[in-house]
């Protein structure tokens, strides 16, 4: 078991070590670009399509998947600053690294929200009755009270104040958090983490879809504002605070008490591989034992047949003297032969 787990830590170090920071910071704008244009796209378009929450759910689960499958194994798939916080709290990753992988984050999210708002066709944004491209970003931007999804769904007849949304928003960024360092701890049993991490993405969409409209990514709530271009005193852009304070404060929590979970295993691991070793030991002394006692009677076997040999020697050696040449018996037939002749 010992030997298992060196071995598999032995093999993430290597992996770690093997990619430098700046390959690991393009993997990781590589995978926030790619998980922020599905997302924030299939948002966009939401007007000219029916998927619905269910769409943007899978959308984002296939988008990470698809990115940590690219490019996992060189910075390990996070693609949301609320994911690099819980690993270095987890101990994972040093501090400089988080605040590195924050910045290429953000620099893929706002390529992404860059290059839909590019692409935007300025006879659809009048065909949806907008005034400008920024406005149809609206659709794809996190918010809560007016700006929240259900708002719009419900037409003014219901909504999410801050302190739901900002309490959802907690929750499901540190499930989030929670599924992915399980998912890619060291000792883990599987070997497809980005699957558990994008099934945990679809889950949590879809829950939170009416209510924030998914935010669980800062990275990605930033993009979307800045394009949305909405920062007036009631605008949209004046909510993303909550979707930097929550997944981060949710991140926290997830990373804190998965810590001391983890660290409560790896002693009863230690305890495990201690008890093995100490049963080895005992193994071995027992198989010891019965070897030297056995040995015993087998080295003093030859010796007592040796003896044997020898005193049947000694005992031979005078019925041979007797009946041979030379012996007393041979003067008795001489002289037998001399009275007959």
């Amino acid at each position: 078991m010992s030997q298992d787990l060196a071995a598999t830590r032995g093999v993430s170090e290597v992996e770690e070590r093997s990619s430098s920071l700046l390959s690991r910071l393009l993997a990781e704008t590589f995978g926030t670009f790619l998980l922020t244009l599905v997302i924030v796209g299939v948002l966009v378009y939401s007007p000219l399509n029916t998927v619905g929450g269910l769409g943007i759910a899978l959308g984002g689960a296939f988008a990470y998947i698809a990115g940590a499958a690219a490019v996992g194994r060189v910075s390990g798939a996070h693609f949301n600053p609320a994911i690099s916080l819980g690993v270095w709290l987890g101990g994972r990753i040093s501090v400089g690294s988080m605040l590195s992988y924050w910045g290429a984050q953000l620099v893929g999210a706002v390529l992404a929200g860059a290059v839909l708002f590019a692409t935007l066709p300025q006879p659809l944004v009048e065909l949806l009755g907008k005034q400008s491209t920024s406005d149809v970003f609206d659709s794809a931007v996190n918010g809560f009270s007016t700006h929240s999804p259900l708002y719009l769904q419900t037409q003014g007849g219901a909504q999410f104040d801050w302190l739901p949304a900002l309490l959802v928003e907690v929750i499901i960024s540190a499930v989030l958090v929670g599924v992915y360092l399980g998912a890619n701890d060291p000792r883990r049993t599987f070997g497809y983490a980005p699957v558990a991490v994008g099934s945990a993405i679809a889950a949590l969409t879809l829950v939170s879809w009416f209510i924030t409209n998914a935010g669980m990514n800062p990275a990605r709530s930033t993009a979307a504002a800045i394009f949305a271009n909405d920062w007036g005193s009631d605008g949209s852009g004046r909510q993303l605070w909550l979707f930097w304070l929550a997944p981060l404060v949710g991140a926290a929590l997830a990373a804190l008490f998965y810590r001391a979970f983890a660290s409560g295993e790896a002693e009863e691991l230690e305890d495990l591989d201690e008890d093995d070793e100490n049963d080895d030991e005992d193994e071995d002394d027992d198989e010891k034992a019965p070897v030297a006692v056995a040995s015993t009677p087998v080295a003093s076997t030859p010796v007592a047949s040796s003896e044997t040999e020898n005193d049947e020697a000694e005992s031979t050696e005078p019925a041979s003297t007797v009946s041979g040449p030379g012996s007393p018996a041979e003067p008795k037939t001489t002289k037998k032969a001399d009275d007959k002749a």
